[in-house]
């Protein structure tokens, strides 16, 4: 099956299995499972850091499938930071050129990063991919992941 196929797939199944539950952490720790086997091993690391309510310009680790993440990242911070600043998808084929990267595990070379939107447009979340692979995201990771996140926290 192809790559744009097999997340085509998982959209539906991830919102199949969130229908209904209004718990954040429940929907997040699902899709988190969710993609991290569809595309082991090449998802090394894949959560969420969530928008953290009592500090809104910093991200803390949330559900996710993988070795120890950082626990907080500040909003324009490594890849997930500025992710969250721009409310902007980042996609980085070689984690080590990326000005400002935090490295959580030295093992990751590359990286994604999704922004997730709650109903009200308020960014909630960003999805963390890492691979230890260079250049193991494109195009198709992005949209497929963009869709994915689109509908996770629209409850």
């Amino acid at each position: 099956m192809e790559k744009a196929a097999i997340y085509d797939a998982l959209k539906a199944e991830i919102d199949s299995v969130v229908a209904g539950e209004t718990y954040r952490p429940a929907r997040l720790a699902s899709a988190a499972c969710l993609l991290s086997q569809a595309f082991a091993p090449r998802f090394f690391w894949t959560g969420f850091y969530v928008v953290d309510p009592q500090k809104p310009k910093e991200l803390v680790v949330g559900p996710y499938q993988g070795t120890l993440g950082c626990l907080r990242i500040p909003f324009g911070k490594g890849v997930c930071g500025t992710a969250a600043a721009t409310g902007k998808t980042q996609l980085v084929a070689d984690v080590h050129a990326f000005p400002g990267h935090i490295a959580c595990d030295s093992r990751s070379n590359s990286e994604i990063v999704v922004p997730v939107f709650d109903c009200n447009g308020q960014l909630a979340a960003v999805l963390d991919v890492d691979s230890t692979e260079y250049s193991a995201f494109d195009e198709v990771d992005r949209a497929g992941l963009e869709s994915i996140c689109a509908s996770l926290l629209v409850v």
